[in-house]
This record gives structure tokens, sequence and C-alpha cells, in this order.
């Protein structure tokens, strides 16, 4: 369990993964899925993404450059494992939402 949160933990990078889950984004696609992030915070976490063998990067040679992310095989099986908890999180969106926040 501490691998699996370990390469995907912080707020943002369940998002991302997320989202890739859906298909190949663009940057731009990517950014104004995962809402509230910042596009250093997006850039900073793709990387980190595609470092630990989750995420893909592939540089189109075209004017404009144009740049896709999608996911590895070793990343869909991450968000396979994740999919029974994000299903947890729906089936008990209310009663968390109700906890009080600190």
């Amino acid at each position: 369990m501490d691998a699996a949160i370990d390469v995907m933990g912080g707020k943002w990078k369940g998002l991302i993964l997320f989202w890739l889950g859906e298909g190949p984004l663009r940057f731009g696609e990517l950014r104004r899925a995962v809402e509230g992030i910042s596009e250093r915070m997006l850039i900073l976490h793709l990387r980190e993404l595609e470092a630990s063998g989750l995420v893909h990067r592939e540089a189109h040679p075209e004017v404009p450059p144009r740049v896709e992310y999608s996911l590895t095989e070793f990343g869909r099986s991450l968000v396979d494992a994740l999919a029974p908890l994000g299903q947890w999180g729906e089936d008990n969106i209310d009663r968390l939402e109700a906890i009080p926040r600190t």
C-alpha cells in the first residue's frame, strides 16, 4: 500500500491518472479537466508520473507542437486498482462531505 500511495500521492496525481484513464489528452485538455490545478503543478506532476513509468508523453512533430499524455500499461494497472476506491468514494460522498474539516 505504501508503494502505491508514494507513487501517486498528493492532491492531484489521482485526478490526473483518472482523466488519462479516459484516453490520451493534450496538456490544455488535461488542465481544464483537472479543475483547480495550476499549470506549474500539472507540469511537475506529469513529469513525476512520467518518471515513475505511469504516464507516456508523446511529442508530435507539428507546427505548432502538439504533446499528448496517456497512461502506460503500468499506469493503467494502477488506475484499475484505484477504481474500487473511487467507487467507495462515490457510494459514501454524502457521509464524507459531512465530516468537519479542521
